[in-house]
């Protein structure tokens, strides 16, 4: 059995110890879940605000599931709505538009669905597109097209870390930068 190991970071003055994952042979990320972390997900949620609050967006937008705490912190906090893409579709979602994503942390191919009723809520509007970790893109790039699709226009792209290289994310308003762990 191999032995766990832990990445220490601090995310708006809170500290954690992120487990190490391996996501594929030779290479580990730090996990952030940050479901039930009430303490780190208001206080992200508050510095993020205050690291947007020069930009001027009318819906936060927001994958499912683990960033819908801190979309809803944001929310709370900015006055400003959010809309949630969902991974399944359900049929009280109606012409739901759709795109498709690849999550490094589920390692598959999933489809994002932006729920007909939130449509008047994109469309035409400006949008902060808020996310818990980027890593590959994958799920920010699945956001965008739906946004496109939605006739919303993407503002700014903001998340607790950025993962990997760090240049790639130079555009993404962060709290921090997470390294890729290889063996």
């Amino acid at each position: 059995m191999s032995e766990i190991t832990y990445y220490p970071v601090k995310i708006a003055g809170i500290q954690r110890k992120l487990r190490l994952f391996q996501v594929k042979p030779g290479l580990k990320i730090a996990i952030l879940n940050i479901l039930g972390d009430t303490e780190l997900v208001e206080a992200a949620a508050a510095a993020l605000v205050i690291k947007t609050s020069h930009l001027s967006f009318d819906v936060i937008v927001t994958a499912e599931s683990k960033s819908i705490p801190l979309a809803y912190a944001f929310s709370v906090k900015s006055g400003v709505p959010y809309v949630v893409l969902r991974k399944d579709y359900k049929p009280y979602m109606g012409n739901a538009l759709q795109a498709e994503t690849l999550s490094i942390t589920t390692g598959k191919p999933q489809t994002l669905f932006l729920d007909e009723k939130d449509l008047a809520l994109v469309k035409n509007k400006n949008i902060l597109i808020i996310d818990d970790v980027i890593s590959t893109g994958s799920t920010l790039e699945g956001m965008k097209t739906i946004i496109e699709l939605a006739g919303g226009t993407i503002v700014a792209q903001a998340a607790i870390f950025t993962e990997g290289d760090q240049a790639e994310w130079a555009d993404i308003i962060a709290l921090g930068h997470l390294p890729l762990f290889f063996e």
